[in-house]
C-alpha cells in the first residue's frame, strides 16, 4: 500500500538551504566559536601582543600597550561570550602591569599605577560585556531572520506541492467526465454503454467533491478551525453510510465489514469522522489489485474504541513509512494528492485519540483508528 503523505517529493526538487523564492538571497549562518577555543585564541594573542611590548616597546605610553590589550578582550567577548570576555580581560590585566613600572615585572607601584591597572580592568570588562551583548543580540536578530527564511521557504515548497498535488487530482475527474460527456453526445450509444459512461460521470463527480472536502478540512485545519461538534454517534450506522456512498468505489474489491455486537454510542463529529471513513476506505481500496478484500473492523476496548482498515495490497513503501501522516508528502506512484491522511490523524487527534499504521505479517496493511468513547 503505497500510502499517502505529502513533502519534497511532491514539491519537485531539493529543499536545502533557505533560499526562498522572491527573496533571491541566502543569509549566511554564523556561529559563534567555542567558549575553550575563544579563550585560548584570547589568551595568545595577548601573549603575542605582551612579547611585542617587552621587546620593542620599553619607551611606549602605557595607553598604547593598554588599547592593544583591548582588542583580545574584546574580540574573545564575541567569540566565545562574557565569561571568556572576563577571563581574557584578567590575563590581559597580568600582563598590562608588566608594562607598568617595574618594567617585565607583574607587580605594580602604589598611586598612579594601580589607578591606571584599575581602569584598564574596569574599561577592558565593559567594553567586552558590552560588545558582547551586541554580539549576541545580533545573533539572536540573526537567527530570528533565518527562522523565517526558512518558515517561508517551507510555506513555498508546501505551497508548490499542494499546487502540482491538485492540479493533478482535479484534472484526472475532469477529463474523464469531460471524455464521457463528449462521447454520450456525439454517438448514439447503446443503453448499456450509455449507462456505464453515465457511471464514469458520477464516479468522477463524486471523486471530484470528496477531493474539495479534503481541500477544506485542510484550510480549516491549517486555520486552527479544526474542531469537533460532537454528538453521541452509532459508529454502525456511520460506517454503514460511508461504506453505502463509496459502494462505487469500493465495487472493484470485496469489502467486509467486522463491527462488535451492541456497540456503545461513541462522542464523535460524525460529518468529520464519516470524513477519516471514508479516506480510509478510498485509500485502501485504491491500493488494493481488483477483487482483494478491504475489512473494516471496529471494537471496544475498556472506554476506547478501535477502528481498523485493513487491505490485501503491497504494504507500504519504505520511503514514506516514517512520514506516512505528515502533511505535504506523497508516495511515489500513489497517484493521489498525499493529504488524506493528514487530514485523517488532525481529525482524530481533535479527537483525543490516535491513528497508527502496520503491516500484518499475511501482507497488505491496516490503519488503526482509536478514540475515546466518551471524548
Amino acid at each position: 500500500m503505497l500510502y499517502d503523505s505529502n513533502l519534497s517529493s511532491a514539491a519537485g526538487g531539493s529543499t536545502t538551504g533557505p533560499t526562498v523564492r522572491g527573496l533571491g538571497v541566502e543569509p549566511t549562518r554564523v556561529t559563534p566559536m567555542a567558549p575553550r577555543w575563544a579563550l585560548a585564541l584570547g589568551c595568545v594573542v595577548v601573549a603575542v601582543i605582551e612579547a611585542a611590548v617587552l621587546a620593542f616597546g620599553r619607551d611606549l605610553s602605557p595607553a598604547v600597550p593598554a588599547l592593544l590589550l583591548l582588542v583580545p578582550v574584546i574580540g574573545a567577548g564575541v567569540l566565545g561570550g562574557r565569561l571568556v570576555a572576563i577571563a581574557v580581560a584578567m590575563v590581559a590585566a597580568v600582563g598590562f602591569s608588566m608594562v607598568l613600572p617595574p618594567f617585565g615585572s607583574p607587580g605594580v607601584e602604589l598611586g598612579h599605577d594601580v589607578l591606571t591597572l584599575v581602569l584598564f580592568i574596569v574599561v577592558a570588562g565593559a567594553a567586552s560585556v558590552l560588545l558582547t551583548s551586541v554580539a549576541l543580540s545580533d545573533r539572536r536578530r540573526l537567527t530570528a531572520e533565518l527562522a523565517t527564511v526558512d518558515a517561508l521557504r517551507q510555506v513555498d515548497a508546501d505551497r508548490a506541492a499542494l499546487l502540482r498535488s491538485v492540479s493533478h487530482d482535479l484534472r484526472t475527474p475532469l477529463a474523464t467526465i469531460s471524455a464521457a460527456a463528449t462521447d454520450l453526445r456525439g454517438f448514439d450509444h447503446p443503453r448499456e454503454t450509455r449507462e456505464e459512461l453515465l457511471d464514469l460521470v458520477i464516479d468522477e463527480s463524486g471523486r471530484l467533491d470528496r477531493i474539495v472536502g479534503n481541500m477544506l478540512s485542510l484550510s480549516r485545519i491549517e486555520a486552527g478551525a479544526l474542531l469537533p461538534e460532537r454528538q453521541p454517534v452509532d459508529l454502525t450506522e456511520l460506517v454503514a453510510t460511508s461504506a453505502q456512498r463509496l459502494q462505487r468505489v469500493t465495487s472493484r474489491v470485496r469489502l467486509e465489514q467486522s463491527i462488535e455486537p451492541g456497540l456503545p454510542l461513541v462522542s464523535l463529529d460524525y460529518s468529520q469522522f464519516d470524513q477519516v471513513v471514508g479516506n480510509l476506505l478510498e485509500n485502501a481500496v485504491r491500493h488494493s489489485p481488483p477483487g482483494a478484500t478491504v475489512c473494516i473492523t471496529v471494537r471496544t476496548t475498556g472506554r476506547v474504541v478501535r477502528l481498523a482498515v485493513s487491505d490485501e495490497g503491497p504494504g507500504f513503501d519504505r520511503s514514506v513509512r516514517d512520514r506516512l501522516f505528515e502533511p505535504f508528502s506523497s508516495a511515489t506512484g500513489s497517484g493521489s494528492s498525499g493529504i488524506g491522511l493528514a487530514i485523517c490523524r488532525s481529525i482524530v487527534e481533535a479527537h483525543g485519540g490516535s491513528i497508527s499504521a502496520s503491516e500484518p505479517g499475511a501482507g497488505g496493511a491496516t490503519i488503526v483508528v482509536e478514540v475515546p468513547l466518551d471524548g
